[in-house]
């Protein structure tokens, strides 16, 4: 069975998140997961690609040494901020009416949408994808894409949701990648992948509100019927927190986001010992002491503002009365302490954390099991799914390959002298000296030989050596 691997990057406001799986056939294994620091990144846009390329050739350089392999290209999700949705159709006139819709000929009227659709302002703008809403045929309407494949029509209409983006953000996005000598195999709209990810067939059916939590952007995508009806995004995430936190306790970046993490919380009546507790930073001279409870206090405020936009949106689709599933919170944010307990209270539904669902497996630690790697994860299933080519070009960690070492040893043109073999006549003792390089194979595998060649040869340069030197 064929053997491949998929390497994806979450470019992410606070994190950027590397992920490489090895995929079997069906199977889809997680050899790698490391999260580091991003720079360069602002509300999930490339701000600074310089930086930004800085700070990903160090990730990407430390999954390639710790797996042994060369990463040649990489599935990335595209900005989730600033996307605008319309409504496109198209209409095509079949040729062969008896014969039955295909799923090539749904995938081909997608394409006609999203071909003709005007953009308002093609420079700057571009199309991040389409999803199709209803589809019409002689007889019928409002069916959905799986309803319609394998019906006979004359004609095939397709109403669709474009979602449009910046231009300027793709173009940065292929530059850092091009700076890299990394190819982008292919571009998400993260939305979708996420969804696909933590939500069931059952709550994309019955409605509900996907949540994800960002450090610089929180997104709401509702679905319903099993298709995503409304998307939206707010400008402000876990990072706001973080510089409420440094703001308020005049505190570096750095310390406050340790504290949100460690500490933070919202609701502080419902902290119980831990808003008891009091915070010393040793940092200043006299030393500042922070209650955890007034941290709370900070933390809440702004979470309620997160959740008042998230309802906000909500509302403004139209839908809030058909999400029977509720919400699903995903994403970093979404792991602030009492957090889901906040949205439950504000918003009167249902909630939940969403997870990555175990359709696959992991040796990579427990982080890729987080609300935080739901990004990272969606694109590599997508990927699968969608038969991406390998993305690397040597076998993952286990399957090290033997490289070569060169040696020089110093030799001299006559090794022994006459008198050695009992021949005593003048000789005229060579003054030139000629380098030698010998290859060597070397491997980890090679084990207790290794040390023993590794002897032997040792030897025989401290012999050649004090050869020379008699001389």
């Amino acid at each position: 069975m064929e053997e491949k691997y998929i390497a994806s990057i979450d470019l992410g406001s606070s994190k950027f998140g590397l992920c490489v799986a090895k995929v079997t056939g069906d199977d889809v294994q997680i050899v790698y997961y490391k999260e580091t620091p991003s720079e360069g990144i602002r509300y999930s846009m490339i701000a600074n690609p310089l930086r930004a390329s800085q700070r990903l050739r160090q990730a990407v350089e430390e999954a390639e040494k710790e797996l042994m392999i060369k990463i040649l290209q990489v599935v990335v999700g595209m900005p989730r901020n600033e996307v605008a949705q319309v409504t496109a159709s198209a209409r095509i006139e079949r040729t062969n009416p008896d014969d039955y819709i295909t799923t090539e000929e749904v995938q081909a009227l997608k394409s006609m949408a999203l071909e003709t659709y005007p953009l308002p302002n093609p420079d700057s703008q571009i199309m991040y994808g389409a999803v199709a809403q209803s589809f019409s045929i002689d007889d019928e309407i409002q069916l959905v894409e799986s309803d319609v494949v394998g019906t006979l029509s004359s004609s095939l209409e397709g109403n669709f949701k474009v979602f449009i983006g910046s231009r300027k953000a793709t173009t940065a996005l292929d530059k850092i990648f091009n700076s890299l000598n990394i190819a982008v195999a292919k571009k998400y709209f993260l939305p979708e992948v996420v969804a696909r990810t933590v939500l069931t067939e059952e709550e994309c059916m019955g409605g509900v509100a996907l949540v994800d939590v960002g450090a610089g952007v929180t997104s709401v995508a509702i679905y319903h019927g099993g298709i995503m009806r409304y998307y939206a995004s707010i400008p402000f995430g876990g990072k706001a927190i973080t510089n409420d936190i440094r703001t308020e306790c005049s505190i570096s970046e750095d310390l406050a986001e340790k504290i949100k993490k460690r500490f933070g919380a919202v609701q502080p009546g419902k902290l119980a010992t831990l808003g008891e507790k009091v915070l010393q930073i040793r940092l200043t001279e006299p030393f500042k002491e922070v209650p955890v409870r007034y941290i709370s206090e900070v933390i809440d405020c702004r979470a309620r503002e997160i959740v008042e936009a998230i309802l906000y949106y909500i509302q403004e689709s139209g839908l809030q009365n058909s999400l029977r599933s509720g919400i699903v919170l995903t994403g970093g944010g979404a792991e602030l302490v009492n957090f889901k307990s906040l949205v439950e209270e504000m918003s009167g539904y249902n909630v939940r954390k969403g997870y990555p669902r175990f359709t696959f497996s992991a040796s990579a630690g427990s982080g890729v099991y987080s609300t935080a790697a739901t990004s990272a994860i969606g694109m590599i299933l997508s990927a699968k799914d969608d038969n991406l080519p390998d993305c690397v070009s040597a076998p993952a960690a286990g399957e090290k390959e033997e490289e070569k070492e060169t040696v020089e040893v110093e030799v001299k043109e006559t090794l022994f002298e006459p008198d050695d073999f009992g021949e005593a006549q003048p000789v005229e003792k060579p003054q030139k000296t000629t380098r030698v390089k010998v290859s060597k194979q070397r491997s980890e595998k090679t084990g207790i030989f290794s040390i023993f060649w590794k002897n032997v040869e040792d030897s025989a340069l401290k012999f050649y050596d004090n050869a020379n030197k008699e001389e």
